[in-house]
């Protein structure tokens, strides 16, 4: 499986991976986790979150798939 790159984000990769798991965990809008960032000291706009959830949604949720699918006894 192959190993998500987060290069050239200005964000660290903790940040990324959360913004993500927030908006699909949770059914969040955009502009929701937006605000959950602010008030964390963390400015990024929904256009940001925007972008992560289509780049490394796939990603993540096929490591999690993996994941999962190796931890479940037979």
């Amino acid at each position: 499986m192959a190993r998500l790159c987060f290069k050239r984000h200005r964000f660290p990769p903790d940040v990324i991976r959360h913004v993500v798991w927030l908006y699909f965990r949770f059914t969040l809008s955009f502009r929701d986790v937006e605000e959950l960032l602010a008030q964390r000291g963390i400015s990024g706009s929904y256009e940001t979150v925007r972008c992560w959830t289509i780049k490394f949604d796939p990603k993540i949720a096929a490591k999690l798939r993996h994941r999962r699918a190796a931890e479940q006894p037979c």
